[in-house]
């Protein structure tokens, strides 16, 4: 188990409002492509705390390494970024996991914006893409976060 989901599991234990990112994505797990959770800022949590609320106890949480600040002070975060982590995340739980054939969008790089046939993921963090382009089907390599399913 990672720290940061040691520290959270710790940290909503003793009552804390806990926020960690995560994404979910496909990996390679013991030979069979599987979808995983990971978390979106390894070793980072968010944590709703009061200026005038005591510290002490995050300090010594198992798990909790230290606090992100300046000085004696934490690092105050806008609270609409929260807001949008948790927005994001609640859109990505019920996305599958890719299925050959299906049609998906580039969303980044050279081919960004067009539409071709997943064939089959390539590693960790790369897809085999069927891309028809100048009249006739390619075979293209992107990373996997450069396409998202087509809706």
């Amino acid at each position: 188990m990672r720290q940061d989901e040691r520290a959270e599991e710790n940290l909503v234990r003793q009552g804390y409002e806990c926020l960690r990112p995560t994404l979910a994505c496909e990996r390679v797990v013991r030979g069979k492509r599987q979808r995983v959770v990971e978390s979106l800022f390894p070793g980072y949590l968010f944590i709703r705390l009061d200026a005038g609320d005591n510290w002490g106890p995050l300090r010594s949480t198992r798990g909790v390494l230290r606090l992100v600040g300046f000085g004696e002070g934490a690092l105050p975060i806008d609270p609409e970024i929260i807001l949008q982590f948790r927005q994001r995340a609640e859109q990505a739980e019920g996305s599958p996991v890719l299925v050959v054939g299906e049609t998906v969008r580039i969303i980044s790089g050279p081919f960004a914006e067009l539409e071709a046939i997943f064939c089959a993921m390539d590693g960790d963090d790369r897809v085999v893409l069927l891309l028809n382009f100048l009249q006739r089907k390619q075979r293209v390599r992107v990373p996997l976060r450069g396409i998202a399913k087509s809706n």
